[in-house]
């Protein structure tokens, strides 16, 4: 079956597979957090986005092709709780913005604004969204052979900007930020990738961004 991206907890995996790269979405307990397990199909090389639980089922799907680098959205502990098991299982880099880097148990080198994570022979931007955490990032990876597909984190969701707790000023700012570096440099066809929950397209979003903006959250 084509992807969906509908996965749930204990459930399959939903797979997709690009020219260039292959990504698998997975939901791990007990939050229904989201993982993407991506792999360069010319070079095997794997990056995980966000090691959120369940470090077994997460090492039996990296398997023994290993794991160059867990990119950890943001510092929120349901998006990490697996990581250093799965770094001291596989050896991979841990990476994270600096300004969340001191709420995560595990950070080897930072990323910033702009940045490139290298898996394999594919390349993914990264994106500073500021308003859910202080340092989180959505990362970008722009098919040569298709649309380009965004992994957000819990900074974008269908539907709304990530959750900022009724602080007004952490509201404007990731919501600023989301239309500004994505809504305003992305197509419509652009597809995402959600922390939680299921994915969308920027352009299935883009009518609603003056409600969310009306609304406050």
């Amino acid at each position: 079956m084509p992807y969906q991206g509908d996965v749930t907890v204990g459930g399959a995996p939903d797979v997709r597979e690009l020219t260039g790269l292959t990504i698998t979405k997975v939901a791990v307990g007990p939050m229904d957090n989201n993982a993407y397990l991506l792999r360069c199909t010319s070079t095997g090389e794997q990056v995980l986005i966000d090691a959120a639980n369940e470090a077994p089922r997460l090492l039996e799907l990296i398997g023994p092709a290993g794991l160059a680098a867990v990119v950890t959205t943001h510092q929120h502990m349901d998006h990490w709780v697996a990581l250093e098991e799965v770094a001291a299982a596989t050896g991979a880099a841990a990476l994270a913005h600096p300004a969340d880097a001191d709420g995560l148990p595990l950070v080897t080198a930072t990323i910033t604004d702009g940045d490139r994570v290298a898996v394999g022979n594919c390349e993914l931007e990264v994106v500073h969204l500021v308003g859910h955490t202080p340092g989180s990032v959505a990362l970008l990876y722009r098919d040569p052979h298709g649309v380009a597909h965004l992994f957000t984190g819990d900074a974008l969701f269908p539907g709304g900007v990530g959750n900022t707790r009724g602080d007004r000023r952490n509201f404007l700012s990731l919501i600023d930020d989301v239309e500004r570096k994505l809504f305003d440099r992305l197509p419509d066809d652009t597809w995402f990738y959600p922390g939680h929950g299921k994915d969308s397209t920027l352009g299935a979003e883009r009518p609603a961004l003056p409600q969310w903006r009306a609304r406050g959250w």
